[in-house]
């Protein structure tokens, strides 16, 4: 997606959806506590580390240790319900406003991830990371890693400008209807001598 194009999405997009963002990070304090931002550092185009911000969807309950439970234990109905919506998402507005992130393009995943994919993980780091993907309008948490990272790279190896119009249309979709497996797009990114 062209930086232009980002810059007014998200600018114009954050603007309207700023009453929910108020709402939903009102709804996490009360639910999960503070703080209601989430941060982690994800890798970004060229494998360079940034700041990745998201609504919370995890509680912080601890065992009678003091060990954080796991992340099924600390996921409520409430923070299934942020993931499954994708509201979660929607701090990364600003993540692409100062250019860490595109729309469009792979989900940025943690650093030592890439590094442990090696040749794939750099190709899937050759574009930015993106609010959503051709791997999220395909499965995404019915998917495995592997199946993903087909996904990404065949996104890298064809993307289109009706590629990416495609890809926002049917995340609004994912959005209302939830998650479906595409077993033809992922079929076709499974074809390596595709694109």
């Amino acid at each position: 997606m062209n930086r232009i194009l980002d810059i007014i999405f998200a600018l114009v997009a954050g603007l309207l959806m700023l009453p929910i963002m108020l709402l939903v990070a009102t709804t996490v304090i009360v639910l999960l506590g503070r703080p209601a931002i989430f941060v982690q550092t994800r890798a970004g185009e060229g494998e360079r580390p940034f700041r990745m911000i998201k609504f919370r969807s995890m509680s912080d309950k601890r065992d009678s240790n003091g060990k954080l439970l796991s992340d099924e234990e600390r996921t409520t109905a409430f923070g299934r319900l942020l993931r499954r919506s994708r509201l979660d998402e929607l701090p990364e507005f600003w993540n692409i406003l100062v250019g860490d992130m595109s729309l469009i393009g792979p989900r940025p995943i943690l650093p030592e991830t890439i590094r442990a994919l090696g040749e794939r993980g750099a190709l899937r780091c050759s574009v930015k990371p993106g609010l959503t993907g051709w791997a999220q309008i395909s499965g995404n948490a019915v998917l495995t890693d592997n199946d993903k990272i087909d996904l990404d790279l065949w996104y890298i190896r064809n993307r289109t400008f009706w590629i990416d119009l495609q890809i926002l249309v049917m995340t609004v979709f994912v959005m209302i209807f939830g998650e479906r497996l595409s077993e033809s797009r992922l079929s076709a990114a499974k074809r390596k001598d595709i694109g």
